[in-house]
């Protein structure tokens, strides 16, 4: 008679052992957020990367799959950069916010509305899911304003107030357009363009509008996918759980800087106005998002009120 090269005797951790443990544990999380919406914002690096953007769309795909209803907010910072190069248009930035001016609005909404729109709608696709791509000016989703902006001279002290030209964010959200496909089965994919109440067209940062959505939506999840770990304390150790007095505290101290700043202010702006909880994480990390939401030891940093 063969033998077996399986071990069969309790305990023994074979690898479909392994998988069915991982699904038990990921049970209670199924059931709790079963018809609850999450917010990802994807960019960064991680965009021109097939594998990285292959295991994305695997895990939005997975969250339809089980009952979850994800709405994806992409960025494109490095592509509008590397388009605006190409066609020979000189960029500025002020605090970190591209110098918009009608030109470059017009690239930005090509690029993010266009290519990585639709780069992204079939990454989903090819996952085997349904999602359809949009930007903010679609069904009146978001209306923007004009983003002020002030900067201090290094020599006189004196605050002065820049122009950043067609820079906006989110002055209102209508959700009615994501509810419709959401209800329809299928995954929004959403470029940060929209409309002001001027009628000019705005390029939103990614980050707020994501934040802007998911208190719009009262969602149980934001996740903004970035290029770190998450927030770091002053000794370089992952901090897994803070609320907004935690973050005032490490911004004043000098822990929390930098490009950290604006990202977890969206976080904070977003769980103090509907949504759950938001969570900075790593997306070069294949699957991130599923380590942080369905395992008990989790991924990242959680922010919630």
């Amino acid at each position: 008679m063969p033998v077996s090269d399986k071990t069969n005797h309790p305990g023994a951790a074979t690898p479909d052992l392994a998988k069915a443990e991982v699904l038990i544990e990921a049970l209670p999380y199924f059931q709790r957020y079963a018809g609850r919406t999450f917010v990802v914002k994807y960019g960064g690096h991680a965009m021109g990367d097939p594998e990285a953007a292959r295991d994305f769309a695997e895990d939005i795909v997975l969250l339809k799959a089980v009952g979850i209803n994800p709405v994806v907010v992409h960025g494109g910072g490095p592509q509008i950069g590397q388009m605006l190069k190409r066609l020979g248009v000189e960029s500025t930035f002020v605090d970190g916010l591209r110098v918009t001016d009608k030109a470059t609005a017009q690239v930005a909404e090509m690029v993010l509305s266009g290519a990585i729109n639709k780069e992204l709608v079939g990454w989903i696709a090819a996952a085997g899911g349904k999602a359809i791509g949009i930007s903010g000016k679609d069904g009146g989703l978001v209306t923007a304003s004009k983003v002020t902006c002030t900067t201090r001279d290094p020599d006189s002290n004196i605050e002065q107030a820049v122009d950043l030209g067609f820079v906006g964010e989110p002055a209102a959200v209508d959700t009615m357009v994501i509810d419709t496909m959401v209800a329809a089965g299928m995954i929004p994919v959403i470029a940060p363009i929209a409309y002001g109440a001027d009628g000019a067209t705005y390029n939103i940062n990614a980050d707020t509008m994501a934040g802007a959505i998911a208190a719009a939506l009262g969602a149980a999840r934001l996740f903004l996918l970035t290029d770190v770990a998450g927030v770091l304390g002053a000794d370089g150790a992952l901090l897994t759980d803070l609320t907004p007095a935690d973050i005032a505290q490490l911004r004043a101290d000098g822990v929390i800087r930098g490009g950290m700043v604006p990202k977890l202010e969206t976080c904070v702006a977003a769980v103090q106005s509907g949504c759950e909880a938001a969570v900075v994480l790593d997306g070069r990390v294949g699957h991130a998002m599923l380590l942080e939401f369905f395992t008990a030891q989790g991924a990242g940093t959680l922010v919630r009120a």
